[in-house]
């Protein structure tokens, strides 16, 4: 049986124009928007097992999933469900308002649909022939998917679970163990797993996986761990917001310092690397402290009602593929109350009025999109490139040039066997290229295979691998695979034999969270009157994640249902002044 029980997301361009002018903009256009593929010549008599397969007996596998965890009574979850039916609630509006908004990624979906909870008309516009953004996924010609990157719920993201209750689509998130397993790099194909005992609340239940593993660090290093964290613990979130201006590596220097135990060094090859390389796809030297103590304060103290919380940091993988099994239920649900979504519907430029405030969204197909609001809800790197000049002097649009996307790459593999030294679960690779890994022929039920494993790696850092060719990209990510399975990979493929495999290139993802980045996120309501952001780098308290992007669009939605009565009367007035001149 198939047992099943991140935020780890990519960017992808969403919609928007994109000028050629540069090499950068030659990759953002190309790479970007594309999406990699190479196959590896087979039998006609394997395709024909293959195809067999398939035609017979599709998803034929019963899976005994983890149970969903009880998040409905912690305070978090409680908080994102009173947002969300704060839409619900309000009062209908006497008009509606045309709230047209650029990119259907989580942002734009999340601002699109609360906005048609509160009674308005969003038109939503998406540059590709996809949904998703960040979570877009293609189907190829056998029909298996392949992701902009691999996508992990957890039960920390409370606004998150919130949209999947809403849409009645809870039984699509597929749980796992409450465990954390990490490769042992010095022990090719063993691992070190964190098992959380779900008896025990949040800290304690961490406390006690970390006191229990005895194979990444001593009991000495364990202790001068949890010194070094001390101040974080007492000095609450002044102290984590403090910490932005350091990175990782500048923070563990300071507790050495500071401490007469200090942190060892042992720790950031152990532990922060790994970390690093999962929330932002870069190493400890460039990532913000800030980031890490976020994680660690969103996993380990979300409490509830009751001052006691379990399972923010356990994991769930969605059960096929996201532009079907999650964003098109927020699509249905957005065009069940007379929303509107585009696809293959590009902008090339901002148009503006006389005083600076927003008049149209012109498409690259010449089309002219009005509306009573507008909102960017793309990755910050477009935005900035088809920002007005008129506005890019204005502090809150300035203040984004050090906000920047960072590279990565998303990695398939289908292998001509089952794998068997892998988990069903998220696994943690701890190598220099590779970030972490999922066998998704055994943690996802539409991925399911009995007798071939498909690996989707998150390959990271890519700044430096992200204009190589993706035959050197496989064969560098083989190299690290003989490392994981020796038994089973060789580099060479002497072993188990590439049938396929896919590369996604994302060389703008995520905002790169490097010190100081803090004070440049802008809120969603800016100062153009009637033009807002959404997106995981706008303010929220999420960071870069697919929670962040949800929540980022319920603030977005409250600032425009907030702003009800100052839009409605600028759209009387321009149709006021539209109906005299003409």
């Amino acid at each position: 049986f198939l047992r099943s029980r991140v935020m780890v997301v990519f960017g992808n361009v969403s919609a928007a124009n994109l000028p050629y002018q540069n090499g950068f903009l030659d990759a953002l256009s190309s790479e970007l928007m594309g999406h990699n593929s190479f196959r590896i010549p087979i039998s006609s008599q394997a395709l024909k097992t293959r195809t067999r397969r398939r035609t017979s007996c599709p998803l034929q596998v019963v899976c005994v999933d983890i149970p969903r965890p009880e998040l409905e009574n912690t305070v978090n979850f409680l908080e994102a469900a009173s947002l969300s039916a704060s839409f619900r609630s309000a009062p209908r509006p006497a008009k509606p308002l045309k709230v047209v908004i650029a990119g259907a990624g989580l942002a734009g979906l999340s601002t699109a649909k609360y906005l048609a909870d509160a009674g308005h008309q969003p038109l939503l516009l998406e540059a590709r022939d996809v949904l998703g953004g960040k979570i877009a996924a293609w189907k190829d010609e056998d029909g298996d998917w392949y992701e902009t990157g691999l996508h992990i719920f957890f039960g920390a993201y409370p606004n998150v679970q919130n949209l999947f209750g809403e849409l009645g689509i809870n039984d699509r998130l597929q749980w796992k163990e409450h465990s954390m397993i990490f490769a042992m790099p010095s022990k090719p194909g063993e691992f070190s797993r964190f098992d959380f005992p779900d008896v025990l609340p949040a800290p304690l239940n961490g406390i006690w996986a970390i006191l229990r593993n005895n194979e990444m660090l001593t009991w000495p290093e364990k202790i001068k761990f949890a010194i070094g964290l001390l101040p974080a613990m007492v000095g609450g979130q002044a102290y984590v917001e403090a910490q932005d201006g350091l990175s990782v590596e500048e923070w563990m220097r300071k507790q050495v310092i500071f401490h007469w135990f200090g942190v060892p060094d042992r720790v950031t090859d152990e532990v922060f690397i790994a970390m690093s390389k999962a929330l932002n796809f870069i190493n400890p030297d460039e990532l913000s402290m800030q980031c890490i103590l976020i994680a660690l304060n969103r996993f380990l103290q979300n409490l509830n009602c009751y001052g006691q919380e379990k399972h923010g940091s356990k994991m769930a993988f969605l059960d096929g593929n996201p532009p079907e099994r999650l964003c098109m239920p927020i699509v249905e649900h957005i065009r069940s109350l007379g929303g509107e979504v585009r696809l293959n519907s590009r902008i090339r430029k901002i148009e503006l009025e006389d005083d600076g405030t927003v008049k149209s969204f012109l498409l690259t197909d010449g089309t002219t999109i009005q509306g009573d609001a507008y909102v960017f809800a793309t990755p910050v790197d477009i935005l900035k490139l088809l920002l007005p000049d008129s506005w890019k002097e204005i502090p809150y649009f300035k203040r984004l040039e050090k906000l920047v996307g960072v590279p990565v790459i998303n990695v398939h593999i289908w292998f001509d066997r089952k794998l068997k030294n892998t988990y069903d679960h998220l696994l943690f690779s701890r190598s220099n290229l590779l970030s972490v890994y999922a066998d998704m022929s055994l943690t996802c039920k539409e991925y399911y295979d009995p007798n071939r494993s498909m690996l989707e790696l998150v390959f990271a850092p890519a700044e430096e691998w992200i204009s190589r060719t993706d035959s050197d990209i496989i064969d560098a990510t083989m190299i690290e695979l003989e490392k994981l399975f020796p038994d089973e990979i060789a580099a060479d493929q002497s072993k188990a034999k590439i049938l396929k495999y896919h590369v996604v290139k994302t060389p703008r993802s995520v905002y790169k969270t490097i010190p100081d980045c803090e004070p440049c996120r802008p809120l969603q309501r800016s100062p153009i009157q009637g033009f807002y952001l959404a997106g995981d780098y706008t303010k929220q308290k999420y960071l870069a994640s697919m929670e962040g992007a949800v929540l980022s669009g319920k603030f977005c939605s409250q600032s425009i249902v907030q702003d009800y009565e100052l839009l409605a009367a600028s759209g009387r007035r321009n149709l006021s002044e539209t109906t005299v001149s003409t």
